[in-house]
């Protein structure tokens, strides 16, 4: 095969140039719309220097398309990047881990879509990301990477297909709506609106007048509810069909897929081998309706997704099908329902631990509204709570080269690895705990950032085992 060295699509332009509106569109309101009819010298001046940024912003988005390329020759990857300063950044195919597509509605329009891949490093240079290309571009890029790509007749070979596990249904979304209330999302916009007219008409009076005349005749607040309500389930059936519409949970041999979206398409992929660790988390209010959401950790895992719902599997979906699906991707990743409890003494530990929001909250009722101090005690007794559930809901079970720990009060995490996979074991323990015999355990895992759990309230002699079951891999 002949390396060439490629543009990005010429679309990278016009995908620009709606990046800058959207960025500015605060400001454009303002000059052009809010400030039509204005002779101010100052809303004048500014509209020039809007359309001189954006004429800036053109010129440099064809610059920044003229200047970088790429290349892809046997076995790497080359990126050539910068306008005055040219920066050239290579890797090879064996590095690079997952992969991830995000199709906006601006691609859609031109039938193109974006690709990022993701490298098991850190920093600015962890991934190489493809800003505008063709479907048919990324479908060669990735058979590269996964050795379907024939150099004798330069074509692509089918990839082997795939079994899907999970396709996400109207009910599914209705149940994601409801748990990730996103029906709330009609309070913010109601707001915005009435901030925004306030400074134009005598909302105040008028809001006041209304209300009171609404306590008298409260019938009217019935009526005028249920189309509210009605209103704020269907912005939040929309937003959450959006987010996880068309929701596709897939896997081979090698890989799982993740596909989502029916505004913005995004689809995931990550090696199974490159799995390094399993998080299952659940709120209180998924705890009450049997759902969990799934997370894999992997050592490639996105940096920008810092809610990391890209790298999970559908996080409103029933606990039994998730697991089901979990272990036959993963087999090796096996939740176990019935863990270790940790004795009394831990709990009394936990208690006795200082209530530093409870003190803040204290702090800053009596500066600014005395009259609601009691809101503090209200603090602290859902803060005992939380530590009693933490408690009630800790526990561990560790069974050949495999642990798994959960901790958590309101929410919980479930988190499961295997000996492997653990890059490294920490033991501390402060003054309170070696008064109790406790200690807690650090488990490291390599992600980005590095991923972290903590297990609380260990005995000292556990601590121990948990070492030596760890220097094992060390020995070895």
């Amino acid at each position: 095969m002949t390396p060439t060295v490629k543009r990005y699509h010429p679309a990278m332009i016009a995908l620009d140039f709606v990046s800058f509106i959207k960025g500015w569109s605060s400001v454009f309101l303002i000059l052009f719309i809010f400030k039509a009819s204005s002779s101010s010298s100052l809303v004048i001046g500014g509209r020039y220097l809007f359309f001189m940024g954006m004429f800036f912003s053109i010129v440099w988005s064809f610059f920044k398309w003229y200047f970088h390329q790429y290349e892809i020759t046997a076995d790497t990857l080359i990126l050539r990047e910068g306008v005055f300063v040219k920066e050239q950044r290579s890797v090879p195919f064996e590095r690079i881990h997952n992969q991830k597509s995000n199709t906006t509605f601006v691609h859609r329009w031109f039938g193109l879509t974006s690709l990022t891949l993701e490298t098991g490093t850190s920093g600015e240079n962890a991934s190489f990301r493809f800003p505008v290309i063709t479907e048919e571009e990324k479908r060669r890029i990735l058979s590269h990477l996964e050795g379907n790509y024939t150099e004798e007749n330069n074509q692509l070979e089918e990839p082997s297909g795939r079994t899907i596990h999970f396709r996400s249904t109207k009910k599914d979304l209705i149940k994601a709506s409801f748990t990730s209330l996103s029906f709330f999302a009609i309070f913010p916009i109601v707001s915005a609106i009435y901030f925004n007219l306030a400074d134009y008409f005598e909302i105040e009076k008028t809001a006041k007048t209304a209300l009171d005349y609404l306590f008298i005749h409260w019938w009217m607040l019935l009526v005028l509810l249920i189309p509210t309500l009605a209103l704020s389930c269907v912005i939040g059936f929309i937003k959450t069909y959006i987010k996880y519409g068309n929701y596709v949970i897939s896997d081979d041999k090698e890989r799982i897929y993740i596909e989502k979206g029916a505004g913005n398409f995004i689809s995931f992929s990550i090696p199974k081998h490159r799995v390094q660790a399993v998080v299952v988390k659940q709120s209180l209010l998924k705890r009450m309706l049997g759902l969990v959401s799934i997370k894999l950790i992997s050592a490639g895992s996105f940096e920008e997704e810092k809610n990391q719902e890209t790298s999970s599997l559908y996080p409103f979906m029933p606990k039994q099908e998730a697991y089901r699906i979990l272990q036959t991707m993963l087999p090796h990743y096996q939740i176990v329902e019935q863990m270790e409890r940790f004795p009394i003494r831990v709990l009394w530990l936990k208690l006795l631990h200082p209530y530093y929001l409870t003190i803040a909250a204290i702090i800053v009722l009596l500066i600014f509204k005395k009259e609601w101090l009691w809101l503090a005690a209200l603090v602290f007794a859902l803060s005992i709570a939380e530590r009693i559930c933490d408690y009630w809901f800790t526990g561990y079970i560790r069974y050949g080269h495999t642990i798994q720990i959960r901790n958590g009060g309101f929410t919980n995490k479930t988190f499961v690895t295997h000996l492997e996979r653990i890059q490294q074991i920490t033991v501390q323990h402060s003054w309170l705990e070696r008064k109790f015999g406790v200690a807690t355990i650090l488990f490291s895992n390599k992600a980005k950032p590095l991923h972290v759990s903590k297990l609380y309230g260990v005995s000292k002699e556990e601590a121990v085992s948990f070492y030596n079951w760890y220097h094992q891999k060390s020995a070895s």
